[in-house]
């Protein structure tokens, strides 16, 4: 009778251990660069790049004194990252003084051998990422940007929140507005301010999605979400407007809200965060599966990109009905960004609960049983922030400790950022969201 008992529950133990095995198999994300702190490289920003971008900047501006806005190592921490034809552009949104470009720049072959904590260079410039006190708005001026994200008609769109998130001094400078700029000729195509009837203010929308072909560039709509407001706004670039869906599913969930990331348990009430954009289905009149979650729940939902697209629809409501809960992801799954790959047909997810990049391979049913893990690392891989997918097919991620950086500390002798990168058929080979799993 024992021996069957201790057959049995070693047959348990390997299938447990057969399954886990399954879920993470695949090649691990490449750690293309690592910082113990930022450091930036601005000096080179100089009045001809600055009047290439900006003809009209004046001479000089203001002098003013209030908070401390000199340069502050520790306040730096990098958000967002996204890759595009030999630069990888780096976001630092203004939640702390002392942060010299919210938007910034690697040359990756400008970077000398061997080298890899690379210094950030502003983008465009120093002058447009300059902050000064009494913090007036000016338009021209960058205030604080968190991901960015680059269509198919190498335009680089991203939303400059206008809002500084200072610890006892939060302050809407401007009003949030999307910019888009070509990235071929490093200029400014067009700026949307973001009206006062569509948000009252900017800090709650930290990514963007863009839906675009490369055949109508004009055609583009960029896909909002704004988790402080649980609202999903959209913008039409070739109507340049923008309109806005309300939702319970663009919510939070009360069950989920709480995190454990790397020692630090805290509470967030994060609604919609990500927007992925899923294949096209079986009718061009049907547009495009999307995907989209708050970041505190394990549930995924969808809608379809004609429905996001239909203004009149947007403003006169009625459309409940098509925003569908697609399924539960499992325990612990909470994510911040999510990103599908078209070529392999995978969802990647960002998991911050788990230090890891989850996946579903969106030919099968969702359910906690179908997702798997193509990356863990409770070391180095602490609270991935942003993943992106470039034109070359490759994962980019961002991990950055932000839990630790906001309610405990980072090391200054341990590197606390890192960006990685993988290829998705690599990523997900041997595990549950291979094809041929």
């Amino acid at each position: 009778m024992c021996e069957k008992r201790v057959s049995a529950l070693r047959c348990v133990i390997l299938l447990i251990t057969v399954t886990l095995c399954r879920c993470v198999q695949g090649d691990e994300f490449e750690e293309v660069f690592r910082w113990k702190s930022l450091d930036f490289n601005n000096s080179d920003a100089g009045e001809d790049t600055d009047r290439l971008f900006f003809p009209d900047v004046p001479d000089d501006a203001p002098e003013m004194a209030a908070l401390n806005e000199s340069f502050a190592p520790y306040h730096n921490l990098p958000m967002g990252v996204t890759h595009h034809k030999g630069r990888v552009f780096i976001t630092v949104p203004r939640r702390r003084t002392g942060i010299p470009s919210t938007l910034n720049v690697i040359l990756l072959d400008q970077i000398p051998a061997g080298e890899t904590s690379p210094k950030l260079i502003a983008y465009p410039n120093a002058i447009t990422n300059e902050l000064k006190a009494p913090y007036l708005p000016d338009p021209k001026k960058l205030i604080s940007v968190y991901r960015t994200r680059v269509d198919r008609c190498d335009r680089m769109w991203f939303v400059d929140t206008g809002f500084l998130e200072y610890p006892g001094h939060r302050k809407q400078v401007q009003r949030p507005a999307l910019w888009i700029i070509d990235l071929l000729q490093d200029r400014k195509v067009r700026q949307f301010e973001i009206p006062d009837t569509i948000v009252a203010e900017g800090h709650g929308m930290a990514s963007v999605t863009i839906d675009s072909t490369s055949d109508d560039c004009d055609g583009a709509y960029a896909y909002i979400p704004d988790l402080a407001f649980y609202r999903l706004y959209v913008y039409g670039f070739r109507e340049n407007r923008m309109w806005k869906f309300q939702h319970e599913f663009l919510s939070f969930d009360p069950r989920m809200t709480g995190f454990g990331v790397a020692g630090v348990r805290f509470r967030w009430n994060d609604g919609i965060f990500s927007i992925a954009l899923g294949p096209h289905r079986q009718s061009p009149e049907e547009g495009r599966t999307v995907y989209f979650h708050a970041m505190a729940s394990t549930s995924e939902y969808t809608t379809s990109s004609r429905v996001l697209q239909n203004e009149t629809l947007a403003n006169v409501g009625g459309y409940d009905h098509l925003f569908t809960h697609l399924g539960e992801r499992g325990i612990k799954t909470q994510c911040t960004i999510h990103q599908y790959d078209p070529q392999t047909g995978v969802l990647f997810y960002a998991e911050v609960n788990r230090n890891s990049i989850g996946c579903w391979n969106s030919k099968r049913p969702f359910n906690p049983e179908n997702h798997g893990i193509v990356h863990l690392d409770n070391t180095n891989f602490i609270y991935p922030s942003d993943m992106t997918l470039d034109s070359d097919g490759d994962l980019w991620v961002m991990t950055n400790g932000l839990p630790r950086w906001l309610y405990a500390s980072l090391s200054a002798d341990d590197y606390n950022f890192r960006v990685w990168r993988q290829t998705p058929a690599k990523a997900i080979a041997g595990t549950i969201c291979a094809p041929d799993a």
